[in-house]
């Protein structure tokens, strides 16, 4: 027997995009209803344990979240619905690169001391030079706040108050949609410093400076090189800061269902009326359907005939980042060192380019932080290689065969190399290992063959907005504007949710945060 809900909204995943939005929305008194295919909230940001050990299964670099008002919109949000998290500071990241290791500071002074080691004045001057640049780029970045921005005619009115602070910055305005391998180009010739910027590039948007926009870059400059600039973690790690967002949904009477599979989104006279869960049960959204899910995997849940056939077409041939290689490990931490960093670069040869597979990889040791994510006497260890693994190369296997596994210890051998780089001994001191590959984010994530999201070419075409040719039908997460990361899917839940909120309720917002900006 089929049976039936009803809502106001339902947001299909629970990726930080679609919390960011069904907290939005019931902050503005909506009634909102997730829908998580999982057990555990947050999509690729969401938290699990093991054995005592509490693992972040993807993001761990946080910037812009400890302090208020903040440039970062996942900040914003969160100030928004009133809700927030212990955050513990630091500055400091380990390297391991071709040129050695070291560990630097986010800020410009402590890195223009490590080019000066490496590389000599003349690359100091150049960094001094590109932090010129940027300046008024950054500015830029933030003339027109994301908690602004809506997708519909509202726009020109709560976008008004910043429109002669744009008019000022409209020379650099322009400048921010191309590549920032212009920037590079017309100021960096040092091969470190080009290597640096590359790389930083990439984990930006998962592509090579050519095709990241100079607006991502220009906002991480106004972020990371500021004078007393520090590094955020959420304590509890990023279960924690799910468990926020959750917060500012139920509070407001927000419904959140877990294992609670979408399997199509219905459609009626053109309009999407609410989904079906792979169960059977049907539930009728009054107001909208907004899909969290991947452009690939959003397709899926719409019966062809409901959109127009050039729109389908486009948005199946948008190209794809990569995915990932992970640990998770529990190791010993008896008679490491205790200056042991939160994070480490590990970089094995420039030459190959930053994009190639398995040549960048990241490792999180979120316990030196944060002692509980880990049992006593134990740290609490994430290795990736972040959207640079091949899914072609795990296309053909199955979870659990005999040749998966023995492809999967090939392919995580490079990540156990590069954490040796940091403590030698680490195979002996392992007492917990998962390892997870491109089936695993496929399969856990929902996400199509495992990718980290679009990779769309900065001048070359630009993020789609939340809004879809079905009326009612609505996107966000990192298939949508402004594309990959936590601050810019979290932008794109706040964008679409202001799409959807009445435009005096989202000029009230609005002028809050600019008032508790201005007393700061």
């Amino acid at each position: 027997m089929v049976s039936f809900e009803s809502t106001d909204v339902i947001i299909i995943g629970s990726g930080i995009g679609g919390l960011c939005c069904a907290a939005l929305l019931a902050h503005y008194g909506l009634h909102v209803t997730v829908c998580e295919s999982h057990q555990l909230l947050g999509g690729a940001a969401h938290g699990f344990s093991r054995e005592g050990h509490h693992f972040d299964s993807g993001p761990s670099l946080y910037s812009g979240m400890s302090y208020s008002p903040s440039p970062n919109p996942l900040r914003q949000v969160l100030d928004i619905i009133g809700e927030d998290l212990t955050w513990a500071n630091y500055d400091t990241w380990g390297c391991r690169l071709p040129e050695g290791d070291f560990d630097t500071t986010v800020g410009a002074d402590q890195f223009c001391e490590v080019l000066q080691r490496l590389r000599g004045p003349k690359a100091v001057a150049e960094w001094r030079e590109l932090q010129r640049v940027m300046k008024p780029l950054a500015s830029a970045a933030v003339a027109l706040p994301t908690a602004a921005v809506r997708f519909d005619w509202g726009a020109i009115k709560t976008a008004a108050p910043f429109v002669p602070n744009l008019l000022k910055q409209s020379a650099n305005t322009l400048k921010l949609t191309g590549p920032f391998s212009r920037i590079i180009d017309s100021v960096i010739t040092d091969p470190f410093a080009r290597n640096w910027l590359e790389m930083l590039c990439f984990l930006l948007s998962g592509l090579p400076a050519s095709g990241t926009s100079t607006a991502e870059v220009a906002f991480m400059f106004a972020d990371w090189y500021r004078p007393g600039v520090q590094l955020d973690y959420p304590m509890g790690g990023s279960a924690a800061l799910v468990e926020a967002l959750v917060r500012g949904i139920t509070k407001h009477g927000g419904q959140i269902k877990t294992g609670a599979h979408v399997a199509k989104v219905e459609v009626h006279e053109g309009r999407a009326t609410g989904v079906v869960l792979r169960n059977g049960t049907a539930i009728k959204a009054s107001k909208a359907v907004v899909s969290n899910a991947s452009v690939w995997d959003t397709l899926n849940l719409i019966e062809p005939a409901d959109l127009p056939p050039k729109f389908v077409e486009k948005r199946q041939s948008m190209p794809q980042c990569e995915s990932f290689m992970h640990l998770h490990l529990g190791i010993n931490a008896d008679g490491l060192p205790p200056d042991l960093a939160c994070h480490y670069i590990v970089v094995n040869d420039w030459e190959k380019g930053i994009t190639s597979a398995q040549n960048l990889i990241l490792v999180s040791i979120p316990s030196v932080l944060d002692p509980a994510l880990a049992p006593p006497g134990k740290h609490t260890i994430h290795v990736y290689t972040p959207g640079n693994e091949p899914y072609d190369l795990w296309a053909t296997l199955e979870r659990g065969t005999p040749a998966y596994k023995k492809q999967k210890a090939q392919r995580a051998e490079v990540m156990w190399q590069a954490l040796e780089r940091v403590i030698p001994d680490i195979r002996d001191r392992t007492t917990l290992n998962l390892t997870g590959t491109p089936l695993t984010h496929q399969h856990y994530l929902r996400r199509h063959q495992g990718t980290y999201g679009p990779a769309i070419r900065a001048g070359e075409s630009l993020f789609p907005g939340p809004n879809t040719p079905i009326k009612g039908l609505f996107c966000c997460g990192d298939s949508t504007f402004p594309g990959i990361g936590l601050p810019a899917v979290a932008a794109s839940g706040m964008i679409c949710a202001h799409t959807l909120v009445p435009i005096h309720q989202h000029k009230q917002t609005i002028e809050a945060l600019s008032k508790a900006s201005t007393m700061v």
